[in-house]
């Protein structure tokens, strides 16, 4: 039964340490970029309606990234101003 990290480290001990390496230290976020600008927002509300629509269908008609509508529909749905339907479609509340 383990029940501290020395009990780990105990186990651990007999492994050859040629096979461990070690942890890269240098690890920096990636930048994802702004996010989604006014007119970029605006696009994809503007294909939004009472009739549910695919995500892929937006980006399709916007002729946005993919990222910026999905980052615009989780903006809508945090203020809850779409639902979500059957077949990952997308409406307006």
């Amino acid at each position: 039964m383990i029940q501290t990290v020395d009990d780990v480290l105990e186990a651990l001990g007999p492994i050859d340490t040629r096979l461990v390496r070690e942890p890269v230290r240098d690890y920096a976020a990636v930048p994802i970029g702004n996010g989604a600008g006014d007119g970029d927002r605006r696009r994809v509300i503007d294909l939004l309606g009472p009739t549910p629509v695919t995500a892929d269908e937006l980006v399709r008609q916007s002729g946005q990234a993919t990222a910026t509508v999905q980052l615009v529909l989780l903006e809508l749905e945090l203020v809850g101003r779409i639902e979500r339907h059957a077949g990952a479609k997308i409406s307006l509340v």
